[in-house]
């Protein structure tokens, strides 16, 4: 199930969200510019690496940079692994991002969504601390998103496509209450870090935007908001 768009209008001009997509296609740029051996080194120096996180490792000499582990929670969630991982991520983002900012307003959001960001970042972590890979992307602050938007608007229309189905509109609930499963059965699955996706920290950083999003709402939003206007009804 691969959400296209929503059908969840909104006041503000997303400029955060919108802001935060450009520095990741940046980042990812930068990234694909480099020479193989030097891309590397560049996600080990700004990638989350537990080990280093928990003072249990560093980094070599020839490639450490000098930046404090700590710092690395932040510069991950600019970072990708490739085309696929950074197109996902946007398109999450551009869907559900502009909501949630427009609930919160521009400089709330931001702190939201550094702060899920860093909570996902940890909850990777924690599942494996002696772990030396680093872990990049913005999946986690974008599972913060989702969670927030679960609770927000719920009974929002979700276009999506189903391969061997086709488009379908189908509640915001049903599309990000099965995304959420699929990260918990996923990660059971493995036990742990594995597969090449951090399913711990899109858990950690989904029930951090849940956990958030009442703190940083608008008074005036209500959760379970009802399907505002839908433009596919005329």
């Amino acid at each position: 199930m691969i959400p296209l768009q929503d059908d969840n209008p909104t006041e503000l001009t997303p400029v955060v969200t919108v802001t935060f997509i450009v520095l990741c296609v940046l980042v990812f740029f930068y990234q694909a510019s480099l020479a193989p051996p030097h891309a590397e080194a560049v996600v080990f120096q700004y990638g989350a690496i537990p080990a280093l996180l928990f003072g249990r490792a560093d980094l070599p000499p020839s490639i450490a940079i000098g930046i404090p582990a700590y710092a690395t929670l932040l510069t991950s969630m600019f970072m990708h692994g490739g085309w696929m991982h950074l197109i996902g991520n946007m398109l999450y983002l551009w869907i559900f991002g502009n909501n949630v900012e427009d609930v919160m307003g521009h400089a709330r959001f931001v702190i939201f969504y550094l702060a899920c960001g860093i909570l996902a970042a940890l909850s990777h972590a924690v599942t494996d601390p002696t772990s030396t890979i680093p872990m990049v992307g913005a999946s986690g602050a974008i599972s913060g998103v989702l969670g927030a938007y679960i609770l927000l608007f719920p009974r929002a229309h979700v276009l999506v496509f189903m391969p061997g189905v086709g488009m379908m509109r189908v509640a915001a609930g049903l599309v990000l209450g099965l995304w959420f499963v699929m990260q918990l059965l996923s990660g059971m699955s493995i036990g742990g870090p594995g597969g090449g996706v951090a399913f711990f920290a899109h858990i950690g950083g989904f029930v951090a935007g849940m956990a958030l999003i009442g703190f940083f709402k608008r008074p005036d939003v209500p959760f379970f908001s009802p399907p505002r206007h839908s433009r596919w009804d005329s």
